[in-house]
């Protein structure tokens, strides 16, 4: 006799793992980075469900996931771990992605998928862009100097100044990627796969140049920023060489020393300038690879001195001031009688 039961859902187990490698990488394509915040918040998050219910992973179900949990899990990273609440948020969308997915082949967890679903996204004020005038990064970059890490120092601040890329975008800049014959540029990986090319000023393409010379022209595959072991360097690599640079700059200018100035600043920095310099929202979003012009125009409310040239060009109301003349009095109890 043929059976007619329902298929077996599968395991909590073997969804995470069908999640891993045939969703994300073969359905979706996402960037390897992704695949890695994805990994990571689920990491933390069945560590803090093992500490918390004392269930191991791979006894875990999905009716064990509700919105208590995630909340409990959310509370713990902000008040625990003191991630902000942009991390927070992050880590939610890697939970809610698998959720989605594991809801489409575990109908019967449906209902408690729902829930789980239901725990909301944790609004936050986005602060003020923080950036350096043109003087504070000229004297943040200041000039090379005769050692390899100097120069290598140099021409790493150079380049994130001119391309306005991040920090994780200019690690894996490699020499293959960048073009010195004609117009030069070099060629950025981001997020989601996504890449462009980004002009060279003449004299950051001088300065690669030089750069190449004094290295021996490493191969293409090779870092274009190495480390003294030959391999590329690390977000706090880079972060320490920019803090020094910042201390050597605070002699000539010290409110530096007020400001955290990190790879970041340094983006937002390029981006200023250009929106100053009236280059249109389209090309810097372009040129810091922005999915969304929303992000670009967030620049404007940084600037306090484009907001003043704006009221300036406004015309003021011609309007015509009289002089105030108080009523009087008499007139004004025969005319309510």
């Amino acid at each position: 006799m043929r059976d007619l039961s329902p298929p077996k859902p599968p395991s909590f187990a073997a969804l995470v793992q069908q999640f891993f490698t045939e969703y994300l990488v073969t359905q979706r394509a996402v960037s390897p980075r992704t695949i890695a915040s994805y990994r990571d918040a689920w990491l933390l998050f069945l560590a803090f469900v093992e500490q918390s219910i004392g269930k191991a992973p791979t006894a875990l179900r999905l009716a064990d996931i509700g919105p208590d949990l995630i909340l409990a899990f959310l509370d713990h990273l902000e008040q625990e771990r003191h991630n902000s609440v942009r991390s927070r948020n992050l880590r939610l969308t890697a939970l809610r992605a698998f959720l989605k997915f594991a809801g489409r082949h575990d109908v019967t967890s449906l209902h408690s998928i729902e829930r789980a679903l239901a725990v909301p996204m944790k609004r936050f004020e986005r602060p003020v862009l923080g950036f350096l005038s043109p003087e504070e990064m000229l004297a943040v970059l200041g000039e090379p100097g005769e050692s390899w890490t100097s120069r290598r120092d140099h021409l790493l601040l150079a380049l994130l100044y001119n391309t306005g890329a991040r920090v994780s975008e200019i690690i894996e800049v490699r020499v293959a990627d960048v073009v010195l014959d004609g117009v030069p540029l070099v060629h950025l990986h981001g997020k989601g796969r996504k890449q462009r090319a980004i002009p060279l000023s003449k004299t950051t393409a001088r300065e690669i140049r030089y750069w190449l010379r004094a290295n021996r022209s490493p191969r293409g595959e090779a870092s274009l920023l190495p480390n003294r072991k030959g391999q590329p360097m690390t977000r706090s690599n880079v972060e320490q060489r920019l803090e020094l640079a910042v201390a050597r700059a605070s002699t000539e200018h010290p409110g530096l020393r007020d400001k955290r100035i990190t790879p970041h600043i340094i983006r937002h920095t390029t981006a200023m300038h250009m929106l100053q310099s009236r280059v249109p929202f389209s090309t810097i979003a372009l040129w810091l690879g922005h999915e969304s012009a929303n992000t670009t125009h967030r620049y404007v409310k940084a600037t306090l001195a484009m907001k003043e040239e704006a009221l300036a060009r406004l015309e003021e109301p011609k309007t015509k001031m009289r002089r105030y003349r108080p009523r009087d009095e008499l007139l004004e109890f025969l005319r309510q009688l």
